[in-house]
């Protein structure tokens, strides 16, 4: 692909050309310094962990971010979806609800919501992998650093992962004893309240706890028509979280830290906001006998149309130890053991048709909505060093249980809505007059031949699926100092896993529709007759019109099945990395890395028309709703360089990646369909700056990135899916950028004062996985800044803040409204949010 854009191959000459003037020039500036003059170690002294071992960030071959605890402060990250304002390149967006909350890294990450496909970036939180992104989706608390590693890992964390790692490193106990707390007021209603408390237990254990409880009126309006949604607000914000830590240390060799947490949330998320109105507005609106959805597509006046509940409940708690000895074995080694037992389940009500109108909905019942994550997991990794060599052998471990409880429930609409729609679609394919339209809602209960309002009525599917994946690795990463100026790293892993599926289908409500239209297909075309379709059109109808009375959760032919899918994998992965040190200022590496993420199953109800998961749009139900493991082969050339007395960082990489078998789970209309993309080639630059100006307090944190990823030339089944051969992938912005400043000051004798405006620039890019062109999004910037003023002592502190601060306008997802041809809707950003957050620390 590079061969057929000289733009991009210039590009990539150009910034080659770069690095290596910069390396020359910053070599002649360390030959020109006084042999005794000693660097500053300030940002040049930032450590990251990585590689599992503490080092510094300018030493690591890696393209990496890290954030620490006061820029994360300053910016306002509470959770992984705030943390992209840093991030060039980071796009994390939610869907139906905050459970369905992805990550993507340079353009690349699982696409869709279900929780049968893993996390292409995986959420790394005290060293636990959470099994998917919206596991990790929670008030993060009292954060030491993150640090978000670009492109595939597995030879260093636990978990392997194809796009990349956002590792949380929160506060341990320390041997002080302190209360911090804080107290936030803000609009939408906004109130929350965060405290700790620190205090050492003897000479040799320290404890420490922290809680928080937010509350926040919803960001969108509600018309809910007849109901029985009473909730006039969605979008609204209700969690508390408590963490406990536990450290002891026995001796100076060992530490034991214990951690116990849990969260819950209990709020109401999420409606879709119309972005392109439909004709089938008006059979809504009929049906209502009023407005039944969004009478203009103005979705950021922020009002919907919902008349069901969008009930979320979420509960996280887990328990984990992390255990690390500096053995008497290899000159020191360090074993370290982490053991973690996460429970994490979620409850999630919705409207899916998004309007007024009681078409299809899921209740917020345990028994009809439920997804929840019971794992155990265990590392063991065992670190050491010589005079050549830095080495590390682990093994990890992982049994994790996914239940998912999903269903579909018919309201008294249904029928009638389905029915005109059917028979108005058919008769636009007619001269005018062709076809009797009278009373159009009463169709399909003549093509079923059974009273009208008993086809499509109640519990339509309620389906059980039973997870079960257990994963075995064992990982290692090495480097070999070879001479004073060049490492040569190798990094491998051996994968196993195992995944069993038994999922139980039903039909609650007898499908009547579907199973009368199967019976007896003459009926159908006999009720098409009447109508006045012509003779000749009516074959090819009668089979179209079935397959609109047999939907997924109207479908009888699922009725009663059970199935037992299972699959194992075997897989190698792992890197090779040279790094040269120019001088102590420069270093510059070379990487190439093969990245791996299983495969799984689709946790939907699957149809086509041959029931195999490749065929076209039809009613036969699939079996086999397997798809493969993602694969990537990631190429690197960076460099990491210093200056200013170590005052300055400066860093570049230009990266190419090609993925295969990449995992897209693409909602069409009526259900999600995964797809094994053949190909997809992501290539570009990532740089990053970080700088300690010479202006006392004045601090400059940012990154721009170049990234063009796109699909491959190969056609897919999918009539929907006909755009994405050659195009670029959704989510992918091809220039995104981040930029923080922070500027300090003492005033009067016991003051300081702090400012920080960050701001995340992202190019236009698609947020649709079909890339209809109404899902796209135009470029946009938002703008985040804080200013506070407290005692220098650190004892208090009063800060003002604003989040999207210039109020910015911008979709997360975009889709198609459900059912309704020709109309879209949209899951939104955050409108502006501000408020004041009062400090105290003792």
């Amino acid at each position: 692909m590079i061969a057929r854009s000289p733009g991009r191959k210039s590009l990539s000459l150009a910034v080659a050309f770069g690095l290596a003037a910069l390396a020359a020039n910053a070599q002649a500036q360390q030959a020109a310094a006084p042999a005794q003059e000693e660097e500053a170690k300030t940002l040049a002294g930032l450590t990251v962990t990585a590689q599992k071992r503490e080092e510094a960030m300018q030493d690591v071959p890696i393209s990496i971010t890290a954030l620490p605890e006061q820029l994360l402060q300053d910016t306002g990250v509470r959770d992984v979806k705030d943390l992209q304002v840093l991030v060039p390149g980071l796009t994390v967006s939610s869907t139906q609800s905050e459970v369905q909350t992805v990550a993507r890294i340079r353009g690349i990450g699982t696409v869709g919501d279900n929780a049968g496909l893993e996390s292409s970036v995986g959420v790394v939180i005290d060293g636990v992998y959470r099994p998917r992104n919206g596991v990790g989706f929670g008030d993060l608390g009292e954060i030491e650093r993150i640090e978000v590693l670009k492109g595939p890992q597995g030879t260093v964390f636990g978990k392997n992962t194809s796009a990349g790692v956002i590792n949380v490193i929160t506060r341990r106990p320390s041997y002080d004893t302190t209360v911090e707390g804080e107290l936030t007021i803000g609009n939408y209603g906004a109130v929350g309240a965060a405290g700790s408390f620190n205090t050492t237990i003897g000479e040799n254990a320290a404890f420490r706890v922290y809680g928080s409880k937010r509350k926040r009126d919803g960001f969108t309006d509600v018309e809910v028509g007849r109901g029985p949604r009473a909730e006039r607000e969605d979008g609204d914000q209700n969690f508390h979280t408590l963490r406990g830590q536990l450290l002891l240390e026995p001796t100076e060799n060992l530490d034991i830290n214990f951690i116990a947490d849990y969260t819950s949330r209990e709020e109401n998320c999420c409606v879709g906001l119309t972005t392109v109105r439909g004709p089938t507005s008006a059979i809504i609106n009929g049906l209502v006998g009023g407005i039944g959805v969004a009478p203009v597509a103005d979705p950021f006046a922020r009002r919907a149309w919902s008349n069901r509940p969008t009930t979320q409940d979420i509960k996280d708690k887990g328990l984990s130890a992390e255990v690390n000895w500096i053995t008497p074995w290899f000159g020191g080694a360090t074993l370290t053991s982490i053991t973690a037992s996460r429970d994490w389940q979620a409850i999630n009500g919705l409207d899916f048709d998004f309007t007024s109108a009681d078409m299809i909905y899921r209740d917020a019942d345990p028994n009809e909505s439920f997804t929840g994550f019971k794992q155990f997991s265990q590392e063991f990794r065992l670190t050491g060093s010589t005079d050549k060599i830095d080495w590390m052998v682990g093994l990890f471990y992982a049994d994790e249980d996914l239940k998912r409880n999903d269903s579909y429930s018919l309201g008294a609409h249904y029928e009638p809505y389905l029915s005109t729609a059917v028979l108005s679609q058919i008769a636009a394919r007619f001269p005018p007059g062709t076809v009797n339209m009278a009373n159009a809602a009463t169709f399909l209960s003549q093509a079923s031949g059974q009273p009208f309002g008993s086809n499509f009525a109640g519990l339509g599917a309620l389906d059980r699926y039973q997870q079960n994946s257990k994963s075995v690795a064992l990982f290692t990463n090495n480097t070999w100092h070879a001479t004073d100026q060049l490492d040569l790293t190798l990094g491998l892993r051996y994968t196993k896993e195992n995944k069993e599926l038994d999922s139980v289908y039903s039909n609650p409500n007898g499908g009547l529709g579907c199973g009368a239209a199967l019976a007896n297909p003459t009926r159908v075309g006999a009720a098409l007759a009447a109508r006045g379709v012509p003779a000749a059109a009516r074959a090819a109808l009668v089979q179209q019109v079935v397959g609109f009375m047999c939907l997924p959760w109207a479908n009888t032919l699922h009725n009663g099945r059970v199935t037992n899918q299972e699959r194992d994998e075997k897989e190698w992965s792992g890197t090779l990395k040279a790094a040269y040190r120019w001088n102590e200022h420069v270093m510059g590496y070379a990487s190439a890395a093969r990245g791996y993420k299983s495969g799984g199953f689709n946790l939907d109800r699957v149809q086509s028309s041959n029931g195999l998961s490749s065929g076209t749009a039809g009613i036969a139900p699939v079996n086999d709703t397997s798809f493969p493991g993602e694969f990537v082969d990631s190429y690197e050339l960076g460099a990491k360089t210093t200056w200013a007395d170590g005052n300055l960082l400066l860093n570049a990489t230009l990266f190419h990646q090609t993925y295969s078998d990449f995992q897209l789970n693409s909602f069409l209309g009526t259900s999600f369909v995964v797809r094994s993309i053949p190909e997809v080639v992501s290539q570009g630059i990532d740089t990053e700056i970080l700088w300690q100006t010479g202006l006392k307090g004045l601090m400059l944190q940012g990154g721009l990135m170049y990234a063009d990823t796109k699909y491959g030339d190969d056609p897919l089944p999918d009539a929907d899916l006909a755009k994405l051969p050659g195009a670029r992938a959704s989510f992918a912005p091809l220039w995104s950028a981040s930029a923080s400043v922070t500027y300090q000051w003492d005033f009067a004798s016991s003051l300081i004062g702090r400012f920080n405006i960050g701001a995340k620039y992202s190019s236009d890019y698609n947020t649709g996985s079909d890339l209809d062109p109404e899902k796209g999004q135009e470029a946009y910037t938002v703008v985040n800044a804080r200013l506070g003023i407290g005692a220098k002592s650190r004892r208090w502190m009063v800060e003002a803040w604003a989040l999207n601060l210039f109020d910015e306008e911008y979709k997360q997802v975009g889709f198609d409204a459900p059912l309704q041809t020709g109309s879209w809707n949209a899951f939104l950003g955050a409108p502006r949010t501000y408020g004041v957050t009062f400090r105290v620390m003792y």
